[in-house]
């Protein structure tokens, strides 16, 4: 039965799924000191295929029934696929922090397609204002730099701007067809195989080395990105926005680039300013503000 507030155990899940996307970032910069980023992304793709196979078998998921799911599922992986390529390209033309403030609008573009997809998901005031505030503490986190980027950084701004819109077309497509009533593993293979299919051929294009510096840290870091976040955490996901109100999972992604700020700090060494602690405040406050009952 669909729920329609978030309860304790959706809440602890998303803090929980949050923290591993924001030691996602850490895992991406520790492993591209010997693969290459795009190429880095399908070979993820291509390990948590074989990994959430595996699962389905383990667990006799039924992958090939006939559920209306193929025209959807084809899309979400085609929306999915572009989302990565346009963060990755887009990141070659503007910096990270321009970047993630522009990918982290896609819980507005969410809130927006479901007025028109999921209307039984309306966004009431204080939802607004929750994720108002939640915004607010992103861009007191990453703005400190948003008017000191370089010509031509527009362009990537744009980039980053389309992944936060395939990235909330991924959700709401999910949301709004077959796949809702799909198993999340069949949801997560539409999009982790067609992404699969996609990244490497794309790397290519790109001129990237691919492999050039393997080590068993790339490899752990590699792994972790293949089996906990594109596997593990993607499937409790979109079993997540199966079972809640997507438009209120949504606000929670406000947290992961604080966390991932954290663990920057905790494990690149990267400076921990006072905005950082004014983010996790506002970003809590926004949170709370947007869930209560």
């Amino acid at each position: 039965m669909h729920k329609t507030e978030l309860d304790r155990l959706a809440i602890g899940l998303m803090v929980v799924l949050c923290s591993i996307w924001g030691l996602q970032q850490v895992a991406i910069k520790l492993a591209s000191a010997g693969i290459s980023p795009v190429w880095q992304a399908g070979l993820r793709s291509i390990g948590a295929t074989v990994i959430v196979v595996a699962w389905a078998l383990l667990r006799r998921v039924k992958l090939f029934e006939r559920d209306r799911s193929l025209a959807p599922g084809l899309l979400a992986g085609a929306l999915f696929a572009g989302e990565f390529a346009m963060i990755f390209l887009g990141l070659q033309h503007t910096t990270a922090s321009r970047g993630v403030i522009f990918l982290y609008t896609a819980p507005f573009f969410v809130a927006l397609g479901a007025v028109w997809l999921l209307p039984q998901e309306h966004m009431r005031r204080r939802q607004w204002m929750g994720m108002a505030l939640a915004f607010v503490g992103v861009l007191a986190l990453f703005g400190e730099n948003l008017f000191s980027a370089a010509e031509g950084a527009w362009v990537g701004d744009l980039m980053l701007l389309g992944a936060a819109v395939l990235w909330a077309a991924t959700t709401l497509t999910v949301k709004a067809s077959a796949l809702a009533r799909a198993s999340a593993e069949k949801t997560l293979l539409y999009q982790l195989g067609v992404s699969a299919l996609v990244l490497p051929p794309l790397s290519l294009a790109m001129g990237e080395p691919g492999v050039f510096a393997p080590t068993p840290m790339v490899w752990a870091n590699l792994f972790f990105q293949a089996a906990i976040v594109a596997g593990v955490s993607y499937l409790a996901w979109f079993w997540l926005v199966r079972e809640y109100p997507a438009t209120r999972l949504s606000s929670f992604s406000f947290l992961t680039p604080v966390m991932g700020v954290l663990a920057g700090g905790l494990i690149l060494g990267e400076p921990l300013t006072p905005a950082v602690f004014a983010a996790l405040f506002l970003v809590g406050s926004g949170i709370w503000v947007a869930n209560r009952s």
